[in-house]
């Protein structure tokens, strides 16, 4: 793997991008994969609970590295929550456009239409449960902009889904983060965290393939009935 590859993917470790970048950049992150397109990529997840837990002053970690928890909150909420208003301020400019978009080597039309598979199953609470599904919850908002979603009605959700997704999670790193076994195997609980965020959009593709299998088999039947009533 070329040597700029690899320090592009340090730098998505959310240790490493706590220790290069501080508390606002914490914030710059948050922001961006909450509601910018070239986010999607971010390690929101990972890095709400690892800020939570160097908030939480574990002696693993150097005291200069020790964020203030409160700050943290509000400034990780806050993030979250503007980030998907400016998606949806682009997806309301943008409109149609963004489902026109070419493929290129960061931005796949697949993620669009992920996300409004997502809104066309579960409406405006797509906006609470794409906060905790990478890449859709990119898409989310931009997605609610462009099906030019009822601004009250988005704004709500999305409230909410703010305070679950950018509240809950570090405060879950602070508290677990004073767990001694936690503490001192912080990387495997970064894995099961981001295992468990992962879990619904691994849980909605098998169903997708599921569902798709069982009507490629109903459209093999009906054609196969189809072909029996005409020979008789």
């Amino acid at each position: 793997m070329p040597i700029i590859a690899i320090e592009f993917l340090d730098w998505l470790d959310p240790e490493t991008l706590i220790k290069a970048v501080g508390l606002f950049g914490v914030f710059a992150v948050i922001f961006a994969e909450s509601g910018l397109l070239i986010g999607f990529f971010l390690p929101g997840d990972s890095l709400l609970f690892t800020a939570g837990f160097f908030a939480s002053g574990p002696e693993s970690i150097p005291e200069s590295l020790h964020l203030p928890f409160l700050p943290l909150l509000i400034g990780c909420l806050l993030a979250a929550v503007i980030g998907d208003q400016v998606g949806y301020v682009f997806g309301r400019k943008a409109g149609p456009a963004l489902f026109r978009r070419p493929d290129s080597r960061f931005f796949k039309q697949e993620y669009v239409d992920r996300a409004h598979g997502y809104f066309d199953r579960y409406g405006p609470k797509t906006i609470v449960l794409a906060r905790f599904i990478p890449i859709v919850r990119t898409f989310a908002p931009v997605v609610a902009g462009v099906g030019r979603m009822e601004y009250k009605i988005f704004f709500r959700f999305n409230v909410v889904g703010g305070v679950l997704w950018a509240l809950g999670i570090t405060t879950l790193g602070y508290y677990l983060g004073q767990i001694d076994f936690v503490a001192r195997n912080l990387e495997v609980t970064i894995i099961i965290i981001v295992f468990i965020s992962i879990l619904p959009m691994i849980i909605e593709i098998w169903r997708g393939r599921r569902e798709r299998a069982a009507g490629a088999k109903g459209s093999d039947e009906h054609d196969h009935q189809s072909t029996s009533a005409e020979g008789e």
